[in-house]
């Protein structure tokens, strides 16, 4: 018996996985492969606000030791700079899938989750107390499922959850191939979109990107796909002998219509597929799973009603839309043809403009991410800038305050001047001094509060003044109600 059954073992869940280890629920990963070895790496990449969160949980440098950090974000390859980002990550990080996932696991290892390998979740039956996991080899029982097992989610189409969306207009193969002969290097453009193949310094193999000429191909890919694919854009496969690893992706774009059925839920691919382009698929499906992780725990304890993971759909469901909207339009501009050069060039001149660059940048990093909790400061909803704060202890960043994940109220003003007694075991109350300005991506400067009530995820629950006013209330909807205090006689 677990409190909670992860299926699938990729970075969304093992996001997660850590998220609910954290909040010290018992959890436990079903993992199809025997290895964390992926063989090849389809996806790679971390945003600035994925690279954020790893930092809200002190693990960001695992990331950056490895990867290769990059000053900018791409919308259907124009370059945007984002090096005047408020962010300490104004930048994305290049770092295959494997090693974030091998990292990640690392992590989770640390943080004691058993993880089933080598077996596959086969179905499920669901009950008022739980849910039995049917598994490859035996079953088992858990209070909450969650598929995280990508696009093709058993999870999800055994829950009856429907994936609407459109079907795929563009199927690409991706490589490590070996040639017998020297390949013309670099990229191409035709109207299927866009080709490249690049030498691998360390191994001498070439790393393959290119489109099929027939879309929406299924199945696994063969060599003779590949040597094909290749052929229709160069007029030769260069002498190709070998693949380490071949993976075919398409355009297709859906998403879940709920992401929970009672006591099932999904995240990441299983919750939403899209073009690669942009790089945003691994980084939302991260995303989720912080946003999930602390809520799910908060139900698991008793601490919060099992409606609070209501908020889970409606809150992370219109930012993976977002994400397919922008795919679909990334993935549009990639093909050629003078109108689509046309568009094209319009596009790179608008994103060369302040606003326009800013705007669309912040989306695809996913700083500019804003969930509806109401009317209020502009900080509401928002994630928390990563402020140098300055305390009794000595200095602090806001984002080591959250390394175990537990929410805060920090006040900027009186000390001592909020008291959240009845929620003492669950926020911290942190009094801190700051001096500078305020600023998020796209709004800019903002107006300090003087206080504010920080989720476990680095979203903003709450930002007043210094009274009381709104939050009890805030802090009793996303924390749970306050508990009995037992004050002493006088």
């Amino acid at each position: 018996m677990h409190a909670v059954v992860i299926a699938g073992g990729g970075p969304t869940g093992l996001m997660l996985a850590g998220e609910l280890a954290l909040a010290g629920v018992d959890v436990a990963i079903v993992e199809r492969r025997a290895s964390q070895d992926l063989n090849g790496s389809r996806a790679g990449g971390l945003h600035s606000r994925t690279i954020e969160v790893l930092d809200q949980r002190g693990i960001a440098d695992r990331f950056l030791s490895q990867g290769t950090v990059i000053q900018a974000a791409h919308f259907s390859r124009i370059p945007l700079d984002i090096s005047d980002f408020p962010s300490r990550h104004p930048y994305a990080l290049g770092l295959w899938q494997d090693r974030i996932e091998e990292t990640l696991a690392c992590w989770v290892g640390e943080l004691g989750v058993p993880v089933y390998r080598g077996r596959e979740v086969t179905g499920f039956a669901r009950d008022d107390g739980g849910v039995d996991v049917e598994l490859s080899d035996g079953r088992l029982r858990a209070e909450f499922l969650v598929g995280c097992d990508g696009g093709r989610s058993l999870i999800r189409k055994a829950a009856g959850i429907e994936f609407p969306g459109w079907d795929p207009t563009t199927s690409s193969l991706v490589a490590e191939a070996e040639m017998g002969e020297e390949p013309e290097w670099g990229s191409r453009r035709d109207d299927k979109g866009i080709h490249e193949l690049r030498k691998l310094e360390d191994s001498g193999r070439v790393r393959v990107l290119v489109r099929e000429q027939q879309a929406g191909q299924t199945g696994e890919p063969t060599l003779d796909d590949l040597s094909q694919a290749i052929t229709a854009v160069w007029g030769s496969d260069y002498g190709l002998r070998g693949a380490t690893w071949i993976f075919r992706f398409t355009d297709v774009t859906r998403q879940a219509a709920c992401y929970r059925d009672r006591r099932v839920l999904l995240a990441g691919d299983a919750a939403h597929v899209h073009s690669a382009i942009g790089g945003q698929g691994l980084n939302t499906g991260v995303q989720d799973a912080v946003n999930l992780g602390w809520k799910l725990a908060q139900v698991v304890s008793g601490t919060s009603p099992e409606s609070l993971l209501d908020t889970y759909h409606a809150e992370r469901h219109p930012v993976a839309a977002r994400v397919l909207r922008n795919t679909m339009a990334q993935t549009a501009l990639t093909r050629s043809g003078e109108r689509i050069d046309a568009l094209r060039d319009t596009m790179a001149e608008l994103l060369g403009m302040d606003e326009p660059r800013k705007r669309i940048a912040a989306m695809i990093t996913g700083l500019d991410i804003h969930y509806d909790l109401g009317e209020g400061h502009p900080l509401l909803g928002r994630r928390m800038p990563d402020l140098d704060l300055v305390t009794a202890g000595g200095p602090l960043r806001v984002f080591t305050l959250l390394h175990q994940a537990r929410p805060v109220l920090l006040n900027l003003g009186q000390p001592g001047g909020f008291d959240i007694t009845p929620w003492a075991d669950r926020v911290q109350s942190v009094d801190a001094h700051h001096v500078g300005t305020w600023e998020l991506p796209v709004l800019g400067a903002v107006t300090a509060p003087a206080a504010v009530l920080i989720r476990p995820d680095g979203y903003v629950a709450w930002a007043g003044d210094r009274t009381y006013l709104g939050l009890p209330g805030a802090l009793t909807t996303w924390f749970g109600p306050p508990a009995a205090v037992t004050r002493p006689l006088t």
